[in-house]
């Protein structure tokens, strides 16, 4: 274990010392505490309670929080092999199990800072700014913040995916990205209510918010679709990522690397 916790602390090293990691923060940070000022001067503070402020501007931020992250997940193989440092990795006395396991793991722990740094910071300004009266709606930021994180780390397992099978970093965001941009087109054209099947794609089981009660408020892709339930979307993106996993893993163990 002690071994493997070095690998982690050796694999974050190469983030944070990273100045770019530290903008990504930054920019994070500082649009999050904008953004509620801007919705202030757009909607006033008057009657809006300031869960609703944070709701909007994490849903905002979001899209460049997973835009940040994918770009973490996808050099985190793929950068090894583009900067010719893999083999001095893998001569190392560490399983290349491992060495994968550490990566991915301060690819997730990269995800769940960025999304504190966004939810703490718009929340705490939007507090500032907005009303406190009114019924609580924290349950359902909570609810719907987690929802998000979902999704983001769905798309951060595709691009881990493609960054280990491809060697790619450069595909392994693009692909995430389309993902991510082309959710809702595709669950148009692939409607449940239109055909059966579809209930099993991908696409149309990453939105979780549209589970929610107050789902026609917060949801990105409208409601659900006969014989979807949150467990029946959790369960298949539970089987999408446990695939991901096995082919990163299988893929990164039998790979040569001598050329």
């Amino acid at each position: 274990m002690g071994s493997f916790g070095n690998l982690i602390l050796n694999e974050n090293m190469k983030i944070f010392r990273r100045p770019r990691t530290w903008i990504m923060l930054s920019i994070l940070a500082l649009i999050s505490l904008l953004m509620p000022v801007l919705l202030r001067e757009g909607m006033g503070s008057a009657g809006v309670p300031f869960w609703e402020a944070a709701v909007t501007t994490v849903q905002i931020v979001f899209f460049l929080n997973t835009i940040f992250c994918v770009v973490i997940a996808a050099e985190a193989v793929a950068g090894e092999f583009t900067w010719g440092t893999i083999k001095l990795l893998l001569i190392r006395p560490w399983s290349r199990s491992k060495i994968l396991a550490s990566k991915y793991l301060t690819v997730i722990i990269f995800s769940i800072l960025s999304t504190l740094v966004v939810i703490v910071m718009a929340t705490g300004m939007s507090y500032l700014l907005f009303s406190h009266d009114g019924p609580s709606g924290s349950g359902n930021a909570l609810t719907l913040w987690g929802y998000l994180y979902v999704d983001l780390f769905i798309t951060l397992a595709i691009a881990f995916m493609v960054s280990s099978v491809f060697r790619s970093g450069a595909l392994a965001i693009g692909l995430s990205l389309f993902i991510m941009f082309s959710q809702s087109i595709f669950s148009l054209i692939f409607n449940p209510v239109r055909y059966e099947w579809a209930k099993y794609v991908l696409f149309n089981n990453m939105d979780l918010s549209k589970y929610m009660t107050s789902g026609a408020d917060f949801a990105l892709m409208g409601g659900p679709s006969a014989g979807m339930t949150l467990g029946f979307s959790i369960a298949v993106l539970a089987v999408y990522y446990v695939i991901f996993m096995v082919i990163s893993w299988v893929v990164f163990s039998k790979r040569d690397v001598a050329g």
